[in-house]
């Protein structure tokens, strides 16, 4: 792994990224609910990136507060596809946070969904979100794709992919994809580099297959770092040999 200390002289290797923070990142580890601190740990990550020039949009899920499955397993009462919709609404809780987190650094930010609440945030409109970035605003988006049985994994790929993104940053608490579970087997090995047909044949858990699919048809790299340590985010998005890349063989 890269030890390069942050520094405000790392220079980006791409202008647009997609960034997927999984909702445990708002809160502590174990814990559900949003934490303040980390919140506003990610909150200062994304503002040297702004500050640097990249344009960032967020995919926030919402893991911390709930999960569509707990609602839907065992014979509950909560249909399949409401506890989805139960768990898209969620995401809106985190992209609030994170906004005000943000706007509180003086980051200028739009939060998009893509099921329309307008009294709190814009609806998504690809064109709208790209003339965002372009003005340098940190865009945040939630709700998942509006659709349920649809992962945030999916909902990054997808927004990567509309908004010509560079670059997929799956922010994780693990520095990267490890051959079996690293906190199990203690001979584990990580990769640096994987192809999607390794990921995709070998099941790993990197992102779902639909994920994994709409980037290799789009030849669009995914990273999946540990976003813990401080400047990590920026130094996935100076190139350094950080966590595990996804993508074509070099």
């Amino acid at each position: 792994m890269d030890d390069q200390p942050a520094s405000d002289n790392l220079k980006p290797a791409y202008a647009r990224v997609v960034l997927k923070l999984s909702g445990e990142a708002f809160g502590h580890s174990g814990k559900s609910g949003i934490s303040i601190d980390e919140t506003l740990t990610i909150a200062r990550q994304a503002k040297r990136v702004l500050e640097s020039g990249v344009q960032l949009a967020i995919v926030v899920g919402a893991g911390n507060i709930l999960r569509g499955a707990q609602f839907s397993a065992g014979g509950a009462i909560i249909k399949e596809s409401t506890a989805h919709y139960m768990g898209m609404l969620a995401t809106v809780l985190n992209g609030l946070a994170l906004q005000d987190a943000l706007e509180s650094l003086d980051c200028q930010t739009r939060l998009l969904t893509a099921i329309r609440m307008e009294h709190i945030a814009e609806p998504y409109i690809r064109r709208r979100a790209i003339r965002h970035l372009e003005k340098g605003r940190v865009v945040i988006l939630a709700g998942g794709t509006g659709n349920p049985f649809v992962t945030t994994d999916t909902a990054a790929a997808l927004r990567a992919r509309e908004l010509d993104a560079d670059i997929v940053l799956k922010a994780t608490k693990v520095d990267g994809v490890y051959s079996d579970d690293p906190e199990i087997n203690p001979h584990a090995v990580r990769y640096e580099r994987l192809t999607y047909g390794q990921v995709l044949r070998d099941n790993l858990r990197v992102m779902d297959a639909a994920a994994i699919d709409l980037c290799r048809v789009a030849k669009l790299p995914i990273l999946i770092f540990n976003f813990k340590r401080d400047g990590n985010i920026e130094r996935a998005i100076a190139g350094h040999t950080i966590g595990t890349l996804v993508g074509e063989l070099p």
